[in-house]
């Protein structure tokens, strides 16, 4: 996947948690611009950083897309449902 635009809501992905900040993670998703999973969507249960659950460099195999902003290049990401 290297195109923005063949990206919808509710596709799945596979990308490496590239940085972990306070309120998400970022992740490469094989676009110029990583994808964000925000903190509410990283598990069911309330965590208080990203770090309880995800590591960087760790390879997610199934990530939903939640939304697309194309002209921004912004992609929402969720681990929530999976």
């Amino acid at each position: 996947m290297t195109d923005i635009s063949m990206l919808r809501e509710g596709s799945i992905v596979s990308g490496v948690v590239r940085n972990i900040a306070d309120f998400g993670a970022f992740v490469d998703i094989g676009l110029k611009n990583d994808g964000m999973i925000h903190i509410s969507q990283i598990s069911q249960k309330r965590i208080s950083h990203p770090i309880e659950v995800l590591s960087v460099n760790q390879y997610l195999s199934q990530i939903e897309v939640i939304s697309v902003d194309v002209e921004k290049g912004k992609v929402g990401l969720s681990l929530k449902e999976i």
